[in-house]
Parts: structure tokens; C-alpha cells; sequence
């Protein structure tokens, strides 16, 4: 083989870098506003595009038609829109054509029409449209401007009933409307705080109302719809007794008792049934040491379905439905359920599962077929990537400072390695929240691509572990949730089969606090960190967060306006430390967000500028707590993964 000149290798060296230098790029997005950014290679997105593809699909509620049908929201373009199944495996027929993604949709009893919610640009002042099964024109509802939630139809299907802040714009009011005429509307309770309509009673004279105040604490009221008088069934504690939390209010077939999940007397979330003619409360699900998320009663009053909270896995649980006895549980696959639903007069339920290798999809099970595994009525594609291949993780408990065990979620890739592989620590919002291991879709291409073992721990504050835990970081106790990532640091150093000079940590919501608080605390053992809609300043944050939201995190961060607790917040936020951050970071907004305002980024993006260190900032103009749309989710990922490859695996920033 011929040697090259020094000369010829050095023209083919330039050509080189010249065709590496014109190597395309991906494009900002108009709805995009990008600072400190390098060009994105296309070869990026490319590499990402299957994963990006990946859709999802959840169960949305039964059409009470005559065939056997249900609703679902799924994305075929760029964002969540209602489409009709007629059948499991049945074709997806679209309903509603908005940029806007839809949230939730709530079927008409007997009417053939369904009400979805829809807010605009992400701000969540969540509006009411009702639409029939054959498509059409949505008429809207609701005001346009309010913030709604909790609709809730009557069993006639002839009045809905809502909660919103149409008064003040803070508090949570009880409204009655009525679809047949326009002009009834009535405020059917003027409260303070927040009240969430539960559920309508047999016979449509009242409703039963939640009353939230926190995670800890919340109260049940029922309603008389004639006359607005309340009835509260779950009494304020006395002085010295321990605050007690209620949720997820149904009432029985036959109008003589409310079942819900509480906490009283106990570390989690039991079943119970309270009478409503002895005033007597029952527990029904006291041999089972988990929460119960949510629960639903087959028309006959039958059955009861629950879905319990299992060390983060959903599970399946049948009561009877008169008495509460236990009768066992409903097979399914493991991973994550929710919007259970019974069909009207049968003892089907509907519900939406997600796996480790299944994305979100609408399932149905029978609950009269004993050992029969669910109906798939949705399969969402996957990009064409083979998803058993996206791995299982591996729950482990660290020990932390004061001695506690914290739950963990391990990520490892199935791919040999030659060495310690890198880190992502992703730390979950909330903070009253939970990683659960469910599907993770596009964070599959970080374990299986680039090889990063992703841990995702519930650190003290976490739900899901009794209420307990759950008040560990509540107030001054704050700084102790940062304390267990430095815990879980030390065992990631402890791991021959982990590279602890390669970690990186990243979070959102409240998980964006966290992530900035260990890149302040804990600057020294990571590499970077990424911040998506987090909170820099726990002050401003509670002074400029929507009114409606205020007193709900004051109940649980703490009160500004008292002078010792907001010399506290003041030290522990993350922005009046900036200075301590000496790695690159990156920090995601969108600029509608209602709950953590934009100005929460841009005070900690400018102050981390002065230290001199890489700062990529992604801004969604037109997107709130967090990225909806896909455009811009496809971009953000662009951005993310070159952050990663460039900072964390050293690969610079053309690796692809």
C-alpha cells in the first residue's frame, strides 16, 4: 500500500474538517428561544428520530352507546387529541383536530357526546368543549379565560358539575351548568381554597366534594345541589391529633354511603366506607400495607376495582362492592395503571396501562374472567424500534445520613461494557410525587444508545411510602431531601460497575430545584446538570406562582411572609448559591408556565452566566410546565442529548 505525503494527508485532513464543518444543522424552532447553544448536528436528530416516534395511548372512558366502545387521546401530529376505538385492536378514529393537546375527556351518560379539556399554550387555565361521537364543530363551555377542573356529569347527563376561579382567580368556587341551555350557570358553593367535585349521588340531588389543603390534608363535604347546604363527613381533627388526607370520594350504587381512600389511623391510603345514616367510617382495605390510588364500582354494586400503589407498582385489587369484603386480585401485567373505569352495566373496566416494554395503551379486562389477562384495544408504535430490547430496571434502597433506606430505581443497559458506565441521576417533580417504572419511552435511547445507567431515586418526600416519609422534607426540613443525593453519590462511588467521575444530575418541576440544589451543593462529584422548569428561588417563586396555587405550596415549602421561615427558604434556594455552580448546565422554561414562572429561570440563567461556565437555555414561547408539543420536544431532546454527550461522556459536541 502506497505511503501518503505529509502533504496529501494534510489536504485530506482539511477536506475533512471542511465536510465536518458543513455537516447540516438541526434548526431552531420558531417556538423556540435558544441561548448559549451550539449548533445542533442534524445527525443528532437523525439518530434520535425512531425514538422520538414512539406514541402512546390513554383510556379515556366507555361510549355508553350500544356497541362496545371506548375513548381514547393519543397523538398522530403534534399533540394529544380524543380519538373513538370501536374494538379492541379496532382502528383509531379522530375526534378533535386542535394544536392544542387535549387533557382529559369525560363521556355524556346517554347522550353520545363526550366534554374534553383543553388549555392554550400551556397555561392551564383548563376550558370545558362538548363534542359529539360523529366529530363536528366543539361548542365550548366554559368562559374562556377561568381556570377549571374536576367536571363531573350528573347521572341524567343533564348538568355538570366543576370547580373554578372565575370569582378571584384564586379561589376553587363549586359551579352548575347545564349544556341544554346556555343560560344556566349557577355558583353552587363559594368556598376558600381549593374544592374539587368527586362524585354526583345516585339520584343527582348532591354531590360529594373534596376539600384540599395538602397532600396531608384534605376534608369531604357533601353538597345539596338545590340549596348549596354542606354536610362535611370527614371532620377537621382536634388540637394535638394528627392532620388526616382523603381522596378519590364515590358513592355507593345505592345512595346510603361514600367510599373513598384515607389516611387516618394509618401510614397509607386505605379503602374505606362511611354511612351516611350512622355516620360511621369502616375500613376495608387494612391488610394491605399500600396506598390506594384510585378505585371505581360496577353499576350493579357488585364490584369494587381498586389499583393500589405497591412499591411503585400498580396492582389490582377486588372488593365487593356492597359490603367491601376482600375477594382477590385481577391478573395484568406489571407496570402502571390508571383512569380505571367500569363500563356502564357490565363488568368490564377500562384502564390504561404502561410497562418497562410497553408504552401507555387503553386495556380492558372482565372482571368475571377470573385468570383472563387484559384486552389490548390500543397498540402504539414504537418507531420501529424493538421494544423488548428497552430494559427493566432494578429497584435498590441506599442508606442515607440519618440511617433511612431510599428507594431507588436502577437503569442499566443490556449492552457489554468495557468500563464503569456514566450516570444520570433523574430526580422526579412534586415533590409529593413518585418515579414509578413504568415506560420510560425517549429516555430509552440514553440507556440503550449511549450507554447511561439512569437512577431514579424517591428521596424522603416522596409519595407512595406512607405519609411519614412523605413529610421528611416538609418546612425546615428541606435541605435533608438534597442530603439523601448526597447519600445516593456515595453509593454510586461504592459501585465497581459505575463511573462515579461521570455522573450527571437532572429533575423537573421540583426535580428542577433539586437538580440546581445538588449542582450547588454537590458541584465537585458531577459532571453537569440540567434543569427543566425548576425552582431557583423558593420566595420569589411563592410570591409570583398563580394565586391559585399559593396556599397549596406554602403547605408545603413554607410560608414566605413569616420572617423566620423565608430567612430559611432564602438559604437554601439555589439562586443565592449560583456562584457554586462550576459546571456546565442547562435549563429548560416554557414561558407560559402558571406554576413555576419563567422568571424562576431567567433569574438562575443570568446568574450562572457570571461564573463563566457553560449555559444552554431552551425557552418554549409557546409552552407552560414543561414541553407538550412535539416540535419542541423533539428539539429540547436534540439539545439534551449533545448536553450529555458533550459534557458527560466527553464526547464533543460533533459526536452523534
Amino acid at each position: 500500500m502506497p505511503r501518503v505525503s505529509t502533504f496529501m494527508l494534510s489536504v485530506l485532513l482539511a477536506f475533512a474538517n471542511l465536510v465536518s464543518a458543513q455537516e447540516p444543522t438541526l434548526p431552531v424552532p420558531e417556538s423556540i428561544r435558544a441561548e448559549g447553544l451550539p449548533a445542533i448536528p442534524q445527525s443528532i436528530a437523525s439518530a434520535l428520530n425512531r425514538y422520538q416516534n414512539i406514541r402512546s395511548a390513554s383510556f379515556q372512558g366507555w361510549d355508553e352507546g350500544a356497541a362496545r366502545s371506548m375513548y381514547i387521546t393519543t397523538r398522530f401530529a403534534d399533540t394529544m387529541q380524543v380519538h373513538h376505538v370501536a374494538s379492541p385492536g379496532g382502528a383509531r378514529r379522530q375526534l378533535t383536530f386542535s394544536p392544542e393537546r387535549v387533557l382529559g375527556v369525560s363521556p355524556r351518560p346517554k347522550r353520545g357526546q363526550f366534554l374534553f379539556t383543553m388549555d392554550e399554550g400551556g397555561a392551564e387555565n383548563y376550558q370545558y368543549f362538548l363534542l359529539g361521537r360523529e366529530g363536528g364543530v366543539p361548542v365550548r363551555l366554559t368562559d374562556g379565560k377561568s381556570r377549571h377542573e374536576s367536571v363531573k356529569w350528573s347521572p341524567s347527563g343533564e348538568v355538570l358539575a366543576w370547580s373554578g376561579n372565575a370569582r378571584n382567580g384564586k379561589d376553587m368556587d363549586l359551579y352548575l351548568a347545564s349544556p341544554a341551555d346556555s343560560a344556566f350557570k349557577r355558583m353552587l358553593k363559594e368556598v376558600s381554597g381549593q374544592w374539587n367535585v368527586a362524585d354526583w349521588s345516585p339520584d343527582g340531588k348532591a354531590v360529594v366534594a373534596e376539600e384540599y389543603i395538602s397532600i396531608n390534608e384534605s376534608y369531604l363535604h357533601v353538597v345539596d345541589v338545590a340549596t348549596g347546604a354542606v354536610r362535611t363527613i370527614t371532620p377537621k381533627p382536634l388540637a394535638g391529633e394528627p392532620k388526616v388526607a382523603v381522596s378519590g370520594a364515590r358513592w355507593s350504587k345505592d345512595g346510603k354511603s361514600i367510599f373513598y381512600a384515607t389516611d387516618r389511623g394509618a401510614e397509607f391510603r386505605r379503602l374505606a366506607i362511611y354511612d351516611l345514616a350512622t355516620g360511621v367510617e369502616s375500613i376495608l382495605s387494612a391488610v394491605i400495607p399500600w396506598d390506594v390510588e384510585e378505585f371505581d364500582l360496577s353499576d350493579d354494586g357488585k364490584y369494587l376495582l381498586a389499583v393500589m400503589n405497591e412499591d411503585g407498582f400498580s396492582v389490582l385489587h377486588l372488593f365487593g362492592g356492597a359490603d367491601g369484603r376482600t375477594i382477590g386480585r385481577v391478573v395484568h401485567p406489571p407496570g402502571q395503571i390508571g383512569g380505571l373505569e367500569f363500563r356502564p352495566g357490565s363488568h368490564d373496566v377500562g384502564f390504561t396501562l404502561a410497562t418497562s416494554q410497553t408504552s401507555s395503551d387503553a386495556f380492558s379486562t372482565n372482571v368475571d374472567d377470573g385468570g383472563a389477562m387484559p384486552a389490548r384495544w390500543t397498540e402504539s408504535e414504537t418507531g420501529g424500534l424493538d421494544a423488548s430490547t428497552f430494559v427493566s430496571p432494578e429497584l435498590i434502597r441506599f442508606p442515607t445520613f440519618d440511617g433511612k433506606a431510599i428507594p431507588a430505581f436502577v437503569y442499566k443497559p443490556s449492552k457489554p461494557s468495557t468500563g464503569p458506565r456514566p450516570v444520570l441521576i433523574q430526580i422526579h417533580g412534586g415533590p409529593e410525587s413518585q418515579f414509578r417504572p413504568g415506560f420510560l419511552g425517549r429516555t430509552n435511547y440514553l440507556i440503550n444508545e449511549l450507554g447511561i445507567v439512569v437512577i431514579a431515586p424517591n428521596v424522603r418526600g416522596s409519595d407512595g411510602y406512607g405519609k411519614s416519609y412523605l413529610q421528611l422534607d416538609n418546612g425546615f426540613l428541606r435541605e435533608d431531601s438534597v442530603k439523601d443525593i448526597g447519600a445516593l453519590l456515595d453509593w454510586i462511588a461504592a459501585q465497581p460497575d459505575l463511573d462515579k467521575t461521570r455522573v450527571a444530575v437532572a429533575g423537573g418541576s421540583y426535580g428542577g430545584f433539586m437538580s440546581l440544589a445538588v449542582q450547588t451543593t454537590y458541584n465537585d462529584r458531577i459532571k453537569c446538570g440540567i434543569d427543566v422548569v425548576g425552582i431557583s428561588n423558593f420566595v420569589t417563586f411563592l410570591e409570583n406562582t398563580q394565586g391559585y396555587r399559593r396556599d397549596l405550596r406554602r403547605a408545603e415549602y413554607g410560608d414566605e411572609r413569616d420572617p423566620k421561615m423565608r430567612e430559611f427558604l432564602e438559604r437554601v434556594s439555589p439562586l443565592n448559591h449560583a456562584g457554586h455552580i462550576k459546571t456546565p448546565i442547562m435549563v429548560v422554561q416554557g414561558a407560559n408556565d402558571p406554576r413555576v414562572p419563567l422568571s424562576e429561570s431567567e433569574q438562575l440563567v443570568a446568574a450562572v452566566k457570571k461564573n463563566g461556565v457553560p449555559v444552554w437555555y431552551v425557552v418554549g414561547k409557546n409552552e407552560g410546565h414543561g414541553f407538550a408539543k412535539k416540535p419542541n420536544q423533539d428539539f429540547q431532546q436534540a439539545v439534551e442529548v449533545l448536553f450529555l454527550k458533550t459534557y458527560l461522556l466527553g464526547q464533543g459536541s460533533r459526536a452523534s
